[in-house]
């Protein structure tokens, strides 16, 4: 094969599918870019059996043909090229890329060993604007477990029903929740279970114009984004009962914004560490919430937050990072907390039209 590709194009392309080369297979075809060149198009492929990743990219193809080059090094010779246009030419054993004034001879790998992309038959699918999607995953998909012993729970549920669209993460210590309605959507009931990391490589691709569409087979899961292709394995089982944890209704509601409560959480966790909480004091009468920290020998912070509180006055306290990352979800300037009690779950969620929710478990008050 012999093709002619802008170095950029090539670039973005191989960043799109080395999420699918493996790193740890005893299997040297796996830690390959299969190239395929038809037409006017260079198609790249990677697996590493688990998922699989095609992308197809423009080329002008002087000789067509299929290659299979270590992905690695590949992608780390492209990246050092000028901004320039790349030659690349190929047989079963050597590839020779050429750019301006630079060159490079590697040993390729025999293509005829790269497994085929996989062939699914799927049955439901649902098409959300791409956009949308990745701002739902960015809310949701850094709260799944890294436990993996409880594989159910490193996986974003994805739910579609009644034209609602649901994405749902947690951990056990804490949970996001966010819904969106899909306008004119034609699509069937949809439910399944997908890899949180999965999910957020998908809301980092390119921004196109395109819907990303995901659809289920047995035991995989299809997606497509423009002129990429993905097919990664599901997580099977099932996801827990997650509106149980949900409170009904609240005993103390405070409105604050968003910006100082981050802020002011993030200077009193200089005087935190992995194990001390911060405390969220709420005082009806000043209409205030206190947020303070402290750790023997170290020292202590407390700082002042205005905020339009109703109930009761409440004190509680929770994880810093877990409390920045509800905070970091909500896309408006305020947000609302609301407690029934120190002992139980705490609510961050959105003021409409926003449906974004974050649930945090309390960290005991000494």
């Amino acid at each position: 094969m012999k093709i002619s590709i802008n170095k950029g194009e090539l670039q973005n392309a191989l960043a799109v599918v080395m999420k699918g080369v493996s790193t740890r297979s005893t299997l040297p075809s796996l830690s390959g870019v299969f190239l395929k060149a038809q037409g006017s198009q260079l198609t790249l492929e990677t697996t590493n059996l688990d998922l699989s990743i095609r992308h197809t990219v423009m080329a002008l193809v002087e000789e067509e043909g299929t290659a299979l080059l270590p992905g690695k090094l590949f992608s780390d010779i492209v990246k050092s090229l000028p901004d320039a246009s790349v030659t690349l030419s190929a047989t079963y054993e050597e590839a020779y890329i050429t750019c301006d004034k630079a060159s490079f001879a590697l040993r390729a790998l025999n293509p005829e060993d790269f497994p085929g992309f996989p062939q699914v038959q799927t049955s439901q699918e649902i098409s959300v604007d791409f956009s949308l999607f990745s701002s739902m995953v960015k809310k949701v998909a850094r709260n799944v477990s890294r436990d993996e012993s409880r594989p159910i729970l490193t996986g974003v549920l994805v739910n579609y029903e009644g034209g609602r669209l649901r994405m749902v993460a947690t951990d056990s210590y804490r949970l996001a929740m966010t819904d969106v309605t899909l306008e004119e959507s034609q699509a069937d009931d949809f439910e399944c279970v997908i890899s949180g990391s999965f999910m957020l490589d998908l809301a980092a691709l390119p921004k196109v114009q395109d819907d990303i569409t995901l659809a289920l087979a047995d035991n995989q899961i299809l997606v497509r984004c423009g002129e990429t292709v993905f097919v990664n394995r599901r997580i099977e089982g099932q996801y827990p009962p997650y509106q149980k944890l949900l409170p009904e209704g609240f005993n103390t509601r405070a409105r604050v914004s968003v910006n100082d409560l981050a802020a002011s959480v993030k200077r009193a966790s200089l005087m935190g560490n992995s194990s001390s909480p911060v405390r969220l004091d709420l005082n009806i009468p000043s209409q205030t919430l206190q947020v303070s920290a402290a750790t023997q020998d170290v020292g202590s912070a407390k700082e002042v937050v205005p905020a339009n509180i109703e109930g009761e006055d409440m004190e509680i306290a929770f994880n810093f990072s877990y409390t920045l990352e509800g905070l970091a979800g909500v896309e408006g300037e305020e947000v609302y907390l609301e407690l029934q009690s120190p002992t139980k779950p705490g609510i961050l969620r959105a003021i409409e039209p926003e449906n974004y929710l974050f649930l945090i478990m309390p960290v005991r008050i000494p």
